[in-house]
């Protein structure tokens, strides 16, 4: 579910407020998904925690390292960066 939300997010720029759409989205889809109640009053961080969910935050922080690492690499390995760098 996540992965389709946050898809091609590596070169995403996140403001904070789109940063609590994605968490407030994120949460609503896992409850719906569960069978959750507004009326069950669960925290998010607690229902996360139940459930073993990364933090949005923490997961597109991994997908732009990601990308940076496969980027850096390309870099290094790519016939064209080699000779642009001799000039």
């Amino acid at each position: 579910m996540q992965g389709s939300m946050l898809h091609a997010s590596e070169t995403w720029h996140v403001r904070e407020e789109y940063l609590v759409a994605l968490q407030r989205t994120k949460m609503r889809m896992v409850a719906w998904k569960h069978g959750i109640k507004l009326k069950d009053r669960f925290l998010s961080k607690e229902l996360s925690e139940r459930l073993g969910i990364d933090d949005t935050a923490l997961v597109l922080q991994q997908n732009r390292l990601r990308w940076h690492r496969y980027v850096s690499r390309k870099q290094d390995e790519d016939q064209v960066f080699k000779e642009m760098r001799r000039v």
